[in-house]
């Protein structure tokens, strides 16, 4: 672990001398991947730094131990070893995370897509609050987000919203969101007061970027139309609505939400190659479907994973078995303990697979 630490070190100070010359100051690409690179070593760094300070600590109050002392220094020096020990623990346990081989997408930016499922309309609202509570999420976060398509419902529900979050970490935050939700609540449309069961699907997208997933004009059909409202109302006379048409994979992707054709094809194009990434990485999984599954990061779409029940206000994550009574907060965005669970049962499951490996 040491080593690991030591090389990580070595080369943090390296890049901080890069970063300093003339050579890469002057070139962009460069300066950006640089400073990239260093940016996600720098909690592996600080940690080993703290960790070697602790741990040089640690051994002066063992040696000293061996020494004559009075009972007084005796004393001194057993209360700062009581100190150091758990430290160092705590530090070592956050080391061997911090080690854990990183996902290659989790500093990447998402395209996050939420569809009414089963249920009618009641679906769709049901999307519509998942929408918020994405955005509310992201707003908390200090992340950006932004709408690529949306079809609404006449009620106020949401059939399906196609939306990009871009911030720090986004991917690495968000990526155990992806599977079916479900609520259990009576309908606003339910005179009788019976409590119905509905669902909506979330998937959830890095963003690829155009050097990870080449696209060939050759492979694509582009169409327009006018865009429409719900309904099928007529939004703008003008063929500004676009539709593109991945030949080879059949995947399909309509945007509407811009004024400019040009705008639409620029989202649409997004939200192609976001699918295209994560057709290729599904399709990585499913190889390597015989290794253990994680139950936390399984990646199968159609798992259910969540459950929102309003007439208890209890939110349950069924993978991790966490159960929460604060429904109102949650779909209001504040899912940083449902978040943090999730990432650290996943952790543990690493941990524990590399023990055993």
């Amino acid at each position: 672990m040491l080593d690991r630490l030591e090389a990580i070190h070595r080369r943090y100070e390296e890049l901080s001398q890069l970063l300093c010359t003339p050579e890469v100051i002057s070139d962009s690409n460069k300066l950006r991947t640089y400073s990239k690179e260093q940016s996600s070593i720098e909690e592996q760094n600080q940690a080993y730094l703290e960790y070697k300070q602790v741990l040089e600590q640690y051994h002066d109050a063992k040696a000293m131990l061996e020494d004559k002392l009075d009972d007084e220094m005796r004393e001194l020096v057993k209360m700062e070893l009581d100190e150091l020990t758990p430290r160092k623990k705590e530090l070592e346990e956050k080391i061997k995370v911090l080690l854990l081989p990183k996902d290659p997408n989790d500093d990447k930016n998402v395209i996050v897509e939420v569809r009414g499922a089963a249920g009618g309309d009641e679906a769709a609202l049901f999307a519509s609050d998942l929408y918020r509570m994405y955005t509310r999420f992201a707003e908390r976060q200090g992340w950006k987000v932004e709408i690529l398509e949306m079809s609404a419902t006449g009620l106020g529900g949401t059939k399906e919203v196609v939306f990009s979050i871009q911030g720090n970490g986004a991917y690495s935050r968000l990526k155990f969101e992806s599977g079916a939700h479900r609520v259990q609540r009576v309908p606003s449309t339910e005179s009788g007061g019976r409590i119905h069961t509905s669902t909506a699907t979330v998937a959830v997208l890095p963003e690829a970027e155009e050097v990870e997933i080449e696209v060939h004009e050759k492979d694509l059909r582009i169409d327009t139309f006018c865009s429409s409202g719900p309904g099928g109302q007529s939004v703008n006379t003008t063929k500004s609505a676009v539709r593109i048409t991945h030949i080879p994979t059949g995947i399909a992707v309509s945007c509407q939400d811009e004024k400019s054709q040009i705008s639409n094809k620029d989202k649409a194009m997004r939200v192609l190659r976001a699918r295209l990434y994560d057709m290729k990485q599904q399709e990585e999984l499913a190889k390597q479907a015989s290794a253990r599954k994680s139950a936390v990061g399984s990646g199968d779409r159609s798992e259910r994973i969540r459950t929102y029940n309003f007439p208890q206000s209890r939110v349950t994550d069924h993978r991790i078995g966490l159960t929460l009574h604060r429904l109102d907060a949650i779909l209001d965005g504040d899912l940083q303990e449902v978040i943090d669970t999730l990432i650290v049962t996943y952790q543990q499951e690493m941990l524990q697979s590399g023990t055993e490996g």
